[in-house]
């Protein structure tokens, strides 16, 4: 009679127990066919790919430097418009000098020579300008047309203002070089100074006498 009530009571007991602690006993036999709850994250395929796909970098939008080609175009030389006064004005200097020469001179060499510069300077001044296509390198120096002057063959530079003409004037190391005069649009003037300041010492320049003479006469 003991045992069997010992047995009631052992049932008994089991049934009481809260279900609570066969949850997880339950969820660990069906562990093959359920997910497992991780508290680890683990990636997944979206996440790789966004991690191995490589990022797209946007270039930035430099200004321009010192290194980069300034290209411009201008006439090799301003052009002046030349009344008929200027052809007899130079014609009756031609012939004065021929009557100097005859009568004092008598040298026919001086007269022959000046008889070429008067043809010369007619042909010269009814000359168009040429239209020269110039390139500014920072490396290398300046291109003017096909033919490169490098920064080496000149000591110092300047500006020159012609009423609304700018050139720049780039004056050799050789002593008796002829220096080297371009004209350029005043929207490249800034860019142009800052590139051969950076190379060069730039002085003040004036036109001397013998310049103001050739402008005046428009040659």
């Amino acid at each position: 009679m003991g045992h069997i009530v010992f047995e009631l009571c052992s049932c008994y007991t089991k049934s009481m127990q809260p279900e609570s602690q066969n949850y997880w006993h339950k969820g660990d036999e069906k562990r093959d066919d359920s997910p497992t709850i991780n508290s680890t994250y683990a990636p997944q395929p979206d996440d790789e790919m966004i991690q191995n796909t490589p990022i797209e970098r946007k270039p930035h939008h430099h200004e321009a430097s010192d290194d980069e080609p300034l290209h411009w175009s201008a006439h090799e030389y301003v052009v002046q418009e030349k009344a008929p006064l200027w052809f007899i004005l130079l014609a009756i200097v031609a012939l004065a000098l021929i009557a100097l020469d005859i009568i004092y001179l008598k040298s026919y060499t001086f007269s022959a020579l000046v008889v070429v510069m008067f043809i010369a300077l007619i042909v010269y001044s009814r000359r168009p300008p040429r239209l020269i296509e110039y390139t500014l390198s920072g490396t290398q120096g300046l291109y003017i047309g096909n033919q490169l002057r490098h920064y080496s063959e000149f000591r110092a530079f300047g500006l020159i203002q012609e009423k609304d003409k700018y050139s720049i004037v780039l004056i050799p190391i050789k002593r008796f070089s002829p220096a080297v005069s371009v004209y350029f649009p005043s929207e490249v003037g800034e860019k142009l100074v800052d590139i051969f300041g950076a190379r060069l010492p730039m002085q003040n320049l004036k036109l001397d006498f013998f310049d103001v003479i050739i402008r005046k006469l428009g040659i």
